[in-house]
């Protein structure tokens, strides 16, 4: 097996519907991703009881909505998304956006997550 092959099929690397993320860094009450959306994407609107989030757009162009409020950030621009509030990030580009999250709390479970709307089903 090829080493590439190898490291897609790392717990630290996940790959999605709207794309894929990869987990650079993680301890007790942090967890540091780099997520990578699809052009014309997005991720489920969802809240998190348990954790809040930093997000730092370094590639593309995001849209995010923070408790109904659309909200543009270009490459360097950052969002914060405080425990309990409404959110998610899409593409409205057409090539691949890159963001870095940054997860704070008690608890940084993927399940943890309340969908409250998702294009996937899920």
């Amino acid at each position: 097996m090829s080493e590439g092959k190898a490291a897609n099929h790392s717990p630290r690397y996940d790959e999605r519907p709207w794309g894929s993320f990869t987990v650079l860094d993680e301890g007790d009450s942090y967890k540091v991703k780099r997520i990578e959306v699809l052009p014309g994407k997005r991720l489920s609107y969802q809240k998190h009881a348990q954790r809040a989030e930093h997000w730092m757009v370094v590639q593309g162009v995001a849209i995010v909505t923070l408790d109904g409020i659309d909200i543009s950030l270009n490459a360097g621009e950052v969002v914060d998304i405080p425990i309990g509030a409404a959110h998610r990030i899409e593409n409205p580009g057409d090539v691949k956006m890159i963001f870095i999250e940054i997860q704070r709390g008690s608890y940084l479970g993927e399940d943890d997550i309340v969908r409250l709307q998702d294009d996937f089903g899920r």
